[in-house]
């Protein structure tokens, strides 16, 4: 296994943008069909490359993970996918049970008390339980040491170091994504002091950290997926969450000049010049969201669009690794 190879809060990485290498935790969501998925399974990636020990959690998603990561199909339980990288599909149900388990100790205890139909309408009916169990578990991967022993102190020394250095949750898109990262700041307004309040306490001050944690955008440089992330950005700074990065997926190369895009599209063309005007088309569209964006003023990332490349597969997941 390589050795870690963590980064200070603030250094700068190879492409000369703030290291995510110190985050403990990081929160990916982005517009459905942005390529959400592919930008997390990147991102463990390039960690895992550079010496983190990483978990990728997906919140009851349907199971592409495994494909970017040429492993074995990744369930409920925790499995390694890659080198330094350990991967779950989390689901709702599972998650509740191992908190259940550890908070009643005893596991056939917590079967006779909350495995039947009566329990698990009131679970339905609990708002943010649901999501809450994905996320709270997430978070307590971020306390797990390699002794199996927790702790949450992110900046007390430990001797035997951290089971997982960076803990990634693929999060549901934009406005379930904001949703899910609301619910702990929904428990500390509403739920009575216990285990639950205490450990949605712990979790929320380690999510405004912007030291230790942060939620990460991914996008298209496309109008709509651009719009969109305009209006996440602002919800996701309304709960005073940092964003460390933007992730821009899919960017073309530009073929054409700026002067030249604006003679393409202003003139109708000879029917062999069509693809030409297309193109023209798609770099002015990807000018105009990329300008959008910029008025975020947030580290950006782009990765390219790939074009000779199954973009979901593990060749081109590695490939995009390298921009991040």
């Amino acid at each position: 296994m390589p050795t870690s190879t963590s980064r200070a809060p603030g250094s700068l990485g190879s492409n000369g943008l703030p290291s995510l290498d110190a985050l403990r935790f990081i929160y990916v969501t982005g517009k459905g069909g942005v390529g959400k998925s592919t930008a997390t399974a990147a991102l463990a990636r390039a960690m895992a490359a550079r010496g983190r020990r990483v978990l990728v959690c997906m919140t009851n998603a349907k199971e592409r993970m495994s494909g970017m990561l040429g492993s074995p199909p990744i369930g409920p339980e925790i499995v390694s996918a890659a080198p330094n990288i350990d991967a779950v599909n989390m689901e709702p149900r599972k998650c509740l049970e191992e908190y259940g388990v550890m908070i009643l100790k005893v596991k056939a205890l917590y079967k006779a008390l909350f495995e039947n139909r009566y329990v698990d309408s009131f679970f339905r009916a609990v708002p943010g339980l649901y999501e809450w169990s994905m996320l709270g578990k997430a978070w307590y991967h971020t306390t797990e040491l390699l002794s199996g022993k927790t702790s949450d102190d992110v900046d007390a020394p430990y001797a035997d170091g951290w089971k997982y250095e960076t803990v990634i949750v693929d999060g549901p898109a934009t406005g379930h994504g904001l949703d899910m990262l609301r619910v702990p700041r929904v428990l500390l307004d509403v739920a009575p002091a216990g285990p639950m309040r205490k450990e949605a306490e712990r979790a929320w001050r380690l999510f405004q950290d912007p030291s230790h944690a942060g939620v990460v955008m991914v996008t298209l440089p496309e109008e709509m997926p651009a719009n969109e992330t305009l209006e996440l950005a602002e919800g996701v700074r309304e709960m005073n969450l940092p964003i460390p990065r933007l992730v821009v997926n899919g960017l073309l190369p530009p073929l054409f000049q700026h002067e030249q895009r604006g003679l393409l599209l202003a003139r109708e063309l000879p029917l062999g010049l069509t693809s030409a005007h297309a193109r023209a088309s798609r770099e002015q569209i990807q000018e105009d969201a990329l300008a959008k964006l910029a008025t975020l003023k947030l580290p950006t990332s782009y990765l390219p669009f790939l074009v000779n490349q199954e973009p979901s597969s593990p060749q081109a997941i590695l490939a995009l690794a390298h921009h991040l």
